[in-house]
């Protein structure tokens, strides 16, 4: 039996967290929520659903995903599969099978679900989001051949590639640097067409103009240096 754990970075998410939680197949071992320094009850919430809780003050979506990780390196047991999900609701939790399937039955490394536009309820994307996205893998399919059509965030890998990963942006640049460092790295990879609906509340980083500005910034600078370097 594959030992696999969820992390799922949170900040005020407590509208929708417990239905996250509470939609994860059975047999996911455990279910870590990072409270990006949430001043809502996520906490509360997300323990009263049954996840392990973790709260990191350092704002960043990279922030929360690498405590995550740091608790996972501390305990005896390491998993075999590490899945990544968003707090808000907009993904399908129960998907998560489409994800790990692919890892445990044809040995790939990485598995991300993308989010096609007949799975996306309307508006589900925002305009930014889909042209940020459309920019990010056009330049890596010139730059380095890749067959990414998505950046997004569900998606699962081995532990232990994840680990020589050795990732690090504590920010909006995490799922393009594990992208691009897969390819590097040239692990196999796949991506698993996913369903994607309108998520709880107002993104943190498409919803503002700063927000989408600085995630621009940082994944258009992450392909640059992996391209340069």
């Amino acid at each position: 039996m594959n030992i696999i754990k969820v992390i799922i970075p949170a900040y005020n998410e407590e509208k929708a967290i417990a239905n996250v939680i509470g939609e994860i197949p059975s047999f996911v071992s455990e279910v870590i929520v990072i409270s990006n320094n949430s001043t809502d009850n996520t906490v509360l919430v997300a323990t009263n659903a049954g996840a392990t809780v973790l709260t990191e003050k350092r704002m960043g979506y990279g922030y929360a995903c690498l405590k995550g990780l740091e608790y996972i390196s501390n305990q005896p047991i390491k998993p075999d599969i590490v899945v990544f999900l968003d707090g808000d609701y907009s993904d399908y939790p129960e998907e998560l099978i489409k994800l790990t399937t692919p890892i445990i039955e044809n040995n790939i490394d990485f598995v991300i679900g993308a989010r096609l536009k007949n799975l996306r309820e309307k508006h589900a994307m925002t305009p930014q989001q889909i042209f940020g996205n459309w920019l990010a893998t056009t330049l890596m399919k010139l730059f380095f051949k890749a067959t990414y059509t998505d950046l997004g965030p569900f998606r699962a890998i081995k532990y232990s590639k994840l680990v020589a990963l050795n990732m690090e942006d504590k920010t909006y640049g995490w799922t393009v640097e594990m992208q691009l460092k897969v390819l590097k790295q040239k692990m196999s990879y796949l991506e698993i067409p996913v369903r994607y609906k309108n998520r709880i509340g107002v993104s943190k980083v498409s919803g503002t103009v700063k927000g989408t500005f600085m995630a621009g910034i940082k994944i258009i600078g992450w392909i640059f240096k992996y391209t340069f370097k």
